[in-house]
This record gives C-alpha cells, structure tokens and sequence, in this order.
C-alpha cells in the first residue's frame, strides 16, 4: 500500500503539474506557428578555430548539419552542444540516454558504488566496452566497481561521463562501430568523443532549476564560462559548474516493516526503505582547454577537476528477522550476545508457535530484563534501521601535447595523459554488530575507497602519398603508445573491519551493509602496456573508399594481442553509398577486477544476505572454483546504406558483434559451515560471517544483433527553420555458451531479456526568428526485471518477474534568444508524467514501481534555463 506522505505528494502536485503541462504543450503550439514580434537572434560566435579531428570519430561541422556523418565508412553520430544541451536533463548520461537509441542507462537507486557512478550501455554491451575520449585522447576510467548491475553490468568497470559541464562541449560524437584496432582496449561497442569548446573571446553564465512534479528531486546548476586570448594566436576556455539536486522517494511501505509497526516496535519510518535518485551535494566540475600556434609548432593543454558527495538509501533491517544482528533462526527467537562470557543469557521468542510475530511490548520487557553482561540490538534500535550509504567521488585530467610538420609532409602529434577517479565511501545510521554496543559515533563508518590512475604517452605521425592506383593520395598514419594503469583499494577505519568479541556468537562483521576494506587485502594493484598501430585509407576510386587498420598491444600481466580493422564505402551516387565494417577487438580484465575485495549486502531470495566478491587468486574464490582472468576477445560485422538527397538525410547500418570470454561476476556460491572453518583456521577471518562468495571470470560468449536507422529532414515550414529526426535502434543479445557452474539460467535471461528489443525517437526543432521549440517523442519497447535480483526466473520457483509494457515519453522545450544574448528556455522531460506499472512485488522490499526501468521511475520533471551570452 502506498504511503500516505506519497499519497499527499501526489495529490498536492497534480494542479501543479497539469498547469505546468498545459503550458508548455500551448506554449509550443502558439510559438511554432506565430510570427513573433522580435528581430533576428544573436548569431553565436564561432565555437571552434581549428577543429579537432579524429581518425574515425570525426569532429565535422556545425550545428546546420546533419546529426549523423553522411560521409564516413563507419556509423557515427555528431551531436552539437545546442542539441546536447537543451533538454531537461543536467547530467550527461542522461542527455546521451534520449539522443542515443542504443545507449541506455537507468537510475540506480540501492546499488552500493553503482549509485555514484552509474553504468551505462551502447549496443546492450556493458559499460567497459564503450571507450572515452576526449578531444581525441582517451580518458581514464573510474574507480566504481559495479558489484550489483542487474546481470547486464555486473563487475563492469567504465569510464565516469558524468564529470564534465555540458557547457564545456562543443560537439558530443558517438561511434556506433567497433574501433580497439585504432583505440586498444575497451571499443567493443563503440567509442563516445567529447569535443571540448575552444573559444578566445565571450562566454557564458546561465542558471537552470527544476524539479519532478512530485515536488521531490529539486535541482539546480549554475554554470559559467569564458574564453580568453593567449597571444595573438592561442586561446583559453575556461567552464565551471555547480549542481545540486535532491533525492526522491517512490516507495512504498515494506510488509515486513507494516507487521513490526502493527506489532508495536517503535520508531519505524513510513517508508521504512526510500527507493530514488540519491541525493546529490556539491556537484563542482571545471574543464579548461588551452592551445597556442606557432608558425612551426601547435601547443595543446586541457583537463578537468570534478567532485561531488552523494547520499543514498539502503535496505532496511528488520528488527524481528535481519540475521547477524537481531536473529539467527529466520526470526524466531532473538539473536543474543553475552558482552562477558558470565552466560545466564535467555532465549527471547519473537514469534509464537504459529509464527505471527509477538507484541513488542512482550519481546522488549524479556529483553530489558536481561542481565546486564547480556546484550541484543532492540536496546540500540528497537524498530529496526536503514543503512544511508554514499561517499565522495574527486575526478580529474589533464592532457598536453604538441604537434608539428616534419619537413612538408609528415604531420606529429605527441601528448602525454594523466587521469585519476577516487571514490571515498561513506556508510551510517548503521552497525557493525560484532562490535555489540561499542559502536562509533553517530553510528558512521568510513569502509575506505578505490583510486583509479591511468596515465600514458602517445606519438603519432602521417603523411599523404601520390600513387599510381588511387584517384586521391593514399593517407597513411601510425603510431605507437605506453600507458599504466593502477588500481588502489583503501582500508576503511577499524570500525568498518572489524571482528568483534561477538563474532564468534554469529553478529555479522564489519560495517552492515558495506563493509570497509581489510587492511590485508587493500593496496596498489598496476599493470603497464604499450601498443603500435597502422592506419591507412585510400579513395582508390570517386565511388571506392578502403581503408585498414592493424594494432599490436602487450600487457604486463595478460600477454600480448592483434587487432585488426577493414572498412569500405562505395558511393553509387552522389546521394547514394553503401558502407560496411569488421573488426577484431579485446578487452582486457582491469587491475580492479583482478584484485578486488569487497562484502556487500544483497537482497536474495526473500532476505538480505552477505556476499563477498574476491579476487580470483583469493583462496575463498579458489574453493569455489575461480580462474585466473583473461581478455575478451570479439569479432564486429557491420553493413549500412547511406542515402544522402537534399534536405533528407538517412542512414541504416546492421551489425553483428561476437564477443568471447566475457568478464564478468559469477552467480554467488554459498559457503557451508566446514568451508567457513577451514578458512578461518588458514587465515581468513572474514569468512566467519560470510554467506556466501562471487568472483570475476570469463563467464560466457555471446551475440548482439541490431540495426541502427537514423533520418533528418530540414525544410522551411511554420515560417522558420524546421528540422524532423527520426532515430531508431533494435539489439538483440543471446548467449552462446555459458558454463552453468558460474553463472546460472536467471542471469542468461536478464542478459538477453533486461533491455527494451527497440528504441527510438521522433523530434521536430523549430526555429524561427529569436523563438525555437523542440518536441521529442521517445519510445521504449517492452523489457524485463529481475527484482531484487531474485535469480530466479519463475513465479513458481520463487522468483520476482517484472514484464512490463512499451512506453511513449514526451519531452517538450520552448525557448528565446535575444540580440543582447539574453536566452530563455522553459520545458519538461517526461511532460505526461509516465511512469512504469506499479511494481507487484512492492511490499517485499518497498519499491513502489520497477527500478530498472529503461525511461526511469521518477516521472515528470519540469525546469527554465536562463542565460547570458556576452
């Protein structure tokens, strides 16, 4: 049942959000087909000089030009900052989510790390097969870990977009293509570029707030930016931005919590377990790009600083069942410790012979009654608790290079790259049971972190040469690269680790919910590479284009591998190409996945249980049957047509991507008692509470399937400048071997099944005068959940099946440009506040709709951007 504060919610904002839905949807239906009484907006100022390019994902024009590159062998998508900026979303996962048919993500709302840094997914892939780059230069990953990612994301390791200001980019383009035989490790899926603003003059301030029609989830950013001259012939643009936005709540009250509160246990929230976007404070980003022309040489430099503190919700523990704190036996009796060893401790009912739960008033005298060497946590927390989890993430890079001629025609570009994420996790409102009632102050842990390092140099040359047998020069590149990467796991306070006096009587260890990093398995894990790599392309034709790339690539701790790329066009027309792909890629198992350690708390089944993810060199892991980790390997075809007439523009590409050994965490294993002794008595105390284990492996193969369809019209209807896109994307993923001894049948089916088969979207941007209006319709076909990670496919054997229905999502933006640069932009994502089917299994663990739902579960959410461009 809902709560009644939801409730109250939903009924106090409904006014609200109906006048806020009228408005815009009139808004943009008045100002699409009326003149308006205004002259002409401010022409921006060019954003580049020089543009970047890139070998494969190329930085090509301006905001008039088609969305997709008509030109290329290969997919790619070139969005503008314009585009990329004007939508409610302030996040750039977000932004990408509704521009990108293949590229998915999903709130995350109890999943330990994954809820600072969430997982993202182009092609249905996991987030490490999508590689970073900015400005061409490939970025570091982050340090999150996703223990708990739904099966699609479980282990993965990806790079953080979420750290740079929308402000700061001048174009976002997104390689649909697999690219490792131009970029190494990890352009499986594809590679995403951000193309950083290079401005000498002018800037920016603007201020966005909005809020979800709930009334919950306010947010807001203030971003500024400036671009300064460096001599006569350099630039420095410099972008900040501040974010806050707070948490929401779509919850409903737990069964487990309604009984203990009709059970008289006192002080028990209503919802007793918030699921929601986590709270987000400080959310500071910075990003500089520098560079300075010489007549012989071109100087380049830029970076980013980004942190913010995120606050979460966890599980809630319940007083009269949580095990390792208030029962051991499925909640019959009271879990009990003797402080002193002078025993005399009673044996406390919490049920009677029929199982329904006894008045609190009846278990809490039994137990106020005790002798004092007697101790349970009803003294402590009579009700019951939820954990709030989060931590602090600290982003940052920087890039230098420079580039020059040798001679008239080879072209050098060398650049050193240094990237560091570091996550310090923050657990409170919560114990470490085996410490009894010696718990730290305010009930908070610090469980410790992880730091990523990634740091390299890079030398590229090229040239342009005559031949006999091609219609234009034969283009030629190649280079070479080093880079190190280090992993660190930092030990969390003693309170987070430690092993109690009370262990031994079966109170869970360490930090309840998250435990903090063991001194004795934290440390600086690094691996070092390097790599060299020929391109070459050839025009050997007007119509034929091919172009071949070869990469060499030896790692320190996983050997050595050769990846390779072929890829054609043939223009029948002037309009009319096909193009077409394949490609060999890697990915090779990161130092986190290799060495990390950690327990987590999971929902399994009808519980919550204790699971630690080790390192498959860990001898917990090896009882289990762990391996040590080798690359992924894969194989990528793809075929398109492009038809280019005019103001039309469509391009459709197929693809078929065959991945090999995929990394990922194994299904947990449970640990009987005798393995729980024996590793104890070798020297792993932490096994003495464990449930059960998972670890990193090669897990399984499998297919993805799909075809990308993207179109744009441009024509001059309702007196302005309107332009239709139309965007589609259907994937398909099977898994080809798996070995049922790692991963179990309700994993394969939540890989294959989780995301929508087909997504797309509709939009018409309109322009005229100083007015523009947008209109976007976004559309999600049906999925599958696996609540709470049941693992279990079936009603019947116990699982927790969510199918729900396709969807359509509007988002509406109305907005003015005056000559002074003054600009004004109201709208709402979501504008007709659709939310999943309510979840039918809400009252196990609280959550009032699907929480992986591919659209999100928060609804509506309204917003005005106001700006100055000087």
């Amino acid at each position: 049942m809902q709560s009644n504060q939801a409730s109250r919610s939903r009924i106090t904002q409904a006014p609200l959000a109906s006048a806020v839905r009228l408005a815009i949807a009139s808004a943009f239906l008045i100002g699409s087909s009326a003149a308006l009484a205004q002259t002409s907006a401010q022409e921006d100022p060019p954003a580049t000089e020089g543009a970047a390019t890139l070998e494969t994902v190329s930085v090509l024009g301006s905001r008039s030009q088609p969305r997709s590159v008509s030109s290329s062998a290969v997919p790619i998508d070139i969005f503008s900052s314009e585009e990329f900026r004007n939508q409610g979303a302030t996040d750039a996962l977000d932004q990408l989510r509704v521009l990108v048919p293949s590229f998915n993500v999903s709130t995350i709302p109890i999943d330990d790390a994954a809820s600072l840094v969430r997982p993202a997914n182009l092609r249905g892939l996991p987030p490490d097969n999508t590689l970073l780059l900015v400005n061409g230069k490939r970025f570091h990953r982050s340090a999150v870990i996703t223990f708990l990612g739904h099966g699609l994301s479980d282990g993965a390791q990806g790079p953080d977009l979420s750290v740079f200001p929308s402000l700061a980019l001048e174009q976002v383009e997104v390689l649909r293509d697999g690219a490792a035989a131009q970029y190494g490790s990890d352009a499986i899926a594809g590679v995403i570029n951000f193309g950083l603003k290079k401005l000498r003059e002018g800037g920016t301030v603007e201020a966005f707030a909005g809020q979800f029609y709930e009334g919950d989830g306010f947010t807001t950013t203030y971003s500024a930016q400036i671009g300064l001259p460096v001599t006569e012939r350099g630039f420095a643009t410099l972008t900040a931005e501040w974010r806050q936005a707070d948490a929401t709540s779509r919850s409903v009250q737990r069964d487990d919590a309604a009984a203990a509160d009709a059970a008289g246990y006192p002080d028990i929230a209503n919802p007793s377990q918030i699921w929601g976007s986590p709270e987000i404070k400080d959310d500071i980003k910075f990003v500089a790009n520098l560079g300075l022309e010489t007549d012989a040489l071109e100087f380049y430099l830029f970076g980013n600083y980004a942190k913010r503190s995120v606050d979460g919700g966890f599980y809630y523990r319940d007083a009269t069942s949580r095990s390792g704190v208030y029962s051991n036996d499925g909640g019959e009796t009271l879990l009990v410790g003797d402080l002193t060893g002078a025993g005399g401790c009673p044996t406390i009912a919490l049920r009677d012979g029929a199982g329904n739960l006894l008045p609190y008033s009846v278990v809490g005298a039994a137990a106020g009654a005790m002798p004092a060497n007697c101790f349970s946590f009803l003294s402590i927390f009579p009700g019951g608790f939820t954990p709030r989890f989060g931590g602090k993430l600290e982003d940052s890079s920087v890039v230098a290079g420079v580039k020059g001629l040798f001679g008239d025609a080879w072209h050098w570009d060398a650049s050193v790259t240094y990237g560091r994420n570091e996550i310090d996790f923050q657990i409170y409102n919560t114990v470490n049971a085996s410490l009894g009632p010696d718990q730290p102050a305010g009930f908070r842990f610090s469980p410790g972190g992880n730091v990523q390092t990634d740091s390299g140099v890079n030398f590229d040359v090229g040239r342009d040469f005559e031949t006999t047998f091609t219609a234009q020069p034969l283009r030629f590149s190649a280079g070479a690269e080093w880079r190190k990467e280090s992993f660190e796991i930092i030990a969390g306070d003693a309170a987070s680790t430690g092993i109690g006096p009370l262990t031994t009587q079966g109170f869970a260890l360490g930090s309840n919910g998250f435990n903090g990093f063991s001194p004795r398995t934290a440390g600086k894990f690094e691996r070092e590479n390097y790599a060299v790599y020929v391109d070459t392309e050839a025009q050997f034709t007007e119509q034929l284009l091919l172009a071949a790339a070869v990469r060499y690539e030896d790692f320190q701790d996983f050997g050595n591998t050769t990846t390779g790329k072929l890829t054609g066009r043939f223009d029948f027309t002037d309009s009319f190409a096909i193009r077409g792909a394949v490609n060999t890629g890697f990915r090779a198992p990161t130092p986190g996945q290799a060495n990390i350690s950690q327990i987590t708390t999971a929902f399994a089944g009808t519980g919550l249980t204790d699971i630690a993810t080790l390192p498959p060199t860990n001898p917990i892991a090896a009882i289990k049957g762990a391996q040590p980790l080798t690359p992924e390997e894969s194989t990528n075809f793809s075929l398109g047509a492009v038809w280019n007439s005019g103001n039309w523009l469509v391009t459709a590409d197929a693809y078929r991507i065959e991945v090999e050994d995929r990394i990922a965490l194994s299904s947990s294993f449970d640990l009987t008692d005798a393995e729980r002794a024996q590793l104890v008595a070798s020297g792993n105390p932490e096994a003495a509470s464990l449930t059960s284990v998972t670890y990193f492996g090669n897990a399984f193969d499998t297919t993805t399937t799909g075809v990308d369809l993207v179109t744009s019209y441009q024509s001059d209807h309702f007196g302005g400048t309107t332009t239709y896109s139309l965007a589609g994307n259907w994937n398909r993923t099977e898994v080809d071997r798996f070995n049922p001894d790692f991963v179990d049948e309700a994993r394969v089916y939540k890989l294959e099944e989780s995301l929508p088969r087909t997504k797309g979207y509709f939009s018409v941007n309109h322009k005229r005068d100083v007015f523009h209006a947008n209109l976007r319709l976004s559309y999600y076909s049906s999925w599958y959940e696996d609540h709470l990670d049941s693992a279990v496919i079936s009603i019947e054997d116990g699982g927790l099946p969510i199918y729900d229905d396709s969807a359509v999502i509007v988002d509406a933006e109305i907005g003015w440009t005056f000559d002074s640069g003054l600009y004004v932009n109201l709208g709402a994502q979501n504008l007709f506040d659709k939310v999943p089917d309510a979840n039918p299994w809400g009252g196990i663990a609280g959550a009032q709709y699907p929480v992986h739902s591919p659209y999100g579960f928060n609804g509506g959410f309204y917003y005005a951007r106001v700006g100055w461009k000087f």
